[in-house]
């Protein structure tokens, strides 16, 4: 008789990631060059300065890495002007979206946060047999009015992605600061800023200031979208000493790679690198916008690498139509969006072959 697990996991769905290159190559014996615009990858690539330094690097691999990161912790509390007890490493920022509820929730509390937001928070809340919460959006950005009503004594932790996936949204710093500012104590506030370095307006939130406060806010960032590290898998948390002494007892040992250590501490001086790729994003998006109107396709106006549309047709065909012609997008139904994608920015060779073959579709359905 096999093991019982958990009652809790009879709820979880595990998360499904955009469709490796890899796969769709073994399934439709593909040998062209594929296009993924389906996991919001940097299109200008992996920052030079990191390369150089894996390179460099590379011999030592037979060695544990830093368990405590120190070089990187020192470096990012220089870049962002805060204190290294206020950061935690991890194994891409979603490692710390596990470990949040793991160090806060227990079986009953309630993880509140939006029908569209990332959905590794609600995983993670279901793997705690936590209540799960989701709170509808309104013209495709979270409801934070909406979100704050729906809050009770059994709310424990709310997930904010700001900007949102898959919504590409954003709010500004006036609602953030007054979202914040009406929690009550006693109620730990992600704030998920994973694509905040392509946000383009100078009235986005100053998050950090939170942390100053001594707010119960945990920042999430990551160098998966910016620097192009993906495959490294490394974000990092921001937050006041006791949410990250009390965080980091969920931590596995040597969570942290030491390439990607060695790596992500380059990246934070490749700042020609970011304005690359923020500028190859920006030319990208006026591209893509543009021919979606063009085409009479409605779009979600975007602060992020990628843009959500809907195409106004069956989905599930476009998405296999799309592939045969080797382009890997992201449907979005396990969002509750059945009607829409999600593309990703990518180079403009790119986005030129995408919008190709979804005419030559949209045209012959």
């Amino acid at each position: 008789m096999p093991v019982e697990p958990r009652k809790a996991l009879d709820e979880v769905r595990p998360y499904i990631p955009g469709k490796p290159i890899e796969e769709l190559r073994r399934e439709l014996g593909i040998e062209d060059e594929i296009v993924k615009l389906a996991s919001n990858e940097s299109a200008a690539g992996t920052s030079p300065k990191a390369i150089e330094a894996m390179k460099k690097s590379i011999e030592e691999m037979y060695l544990y890495p830093d368990d405590v990161c120190y070089y990187l912790k020192r470096g990012l509390a220089k870049h962002l002007g805060v204190a290294e007890e206020n950061i935690f490493t991890g194994n891409g920022s979603v490692e710390l979206i596990l470990y949040a509820p793991l160090a806060y929730l227990s079986s009953g509390d309630e993880f509140l946060t939006s029908e569209q937001a990332f959905l590794i928070g609600k995983i993670s809340a279901k793997v705690m047999g936590a209540v799960f919460t989701a709170v509808p959006e309104k013209d495709y950005k979270h409801d934070l009015n909406a979100m704050r009503d729906a809050l009770n004594e059994k709310t424990k932790i709310i997930y904010l992605d700001n900007p949102s996936n898959p919504l590409g949204t954003k709010h500004s710093r006036k609602e953030i600061e007054d979202f914040v500012y009406s929690i009550p104590d006693g109620i730990l506030i992600m704030l998920d800023e994973a694509y905040y370095e392509f946000v383009r307006d100078s009235d986005f939130p100053d998050s950090i200031q939170f942390v100053k406060e001594n707010k119960n806010v945990l920042i999430l960032r990551t160098f998966s979208k910016i620097y192009g590290l993906a495959g490294m898998r490394i974000g990092y948390g921001i937050a006041p000493p006791e949410i990250i002494s009390t965080i980091r007892k969920t931590r596995i040992p040597f969570n942290v790679s030491r390439l990607g250590q060695i790596a992500e501490l380059a990246a934070l001086e490749d700042e020609d690198h970011v304005s690359r790729t923020v500028q190859l994003i920006d030319e990208g998006k006026k591209y893509l916008s543009g021919e979606f109107e063009k085409m009479g396709v409605f779009y979600i106006p975007s602060c992020t690498n990628f843009i959500t549309l809907k195409p106004g047709i069956d989905v599930k065909k476009l998405f296999a139509k799309l592939q045969k012609r080797g382009i890997i997008i992201r449907p979005l139904a396990g969002y509750g969006m059945p009607d829409f994608i999600r593309v990703t920015i990518g180079t403009m060779k790119q986005n030129k072959r995408f919008i190709k073959a979804l005419k030559e579709i949209l045209e012959k359905p």
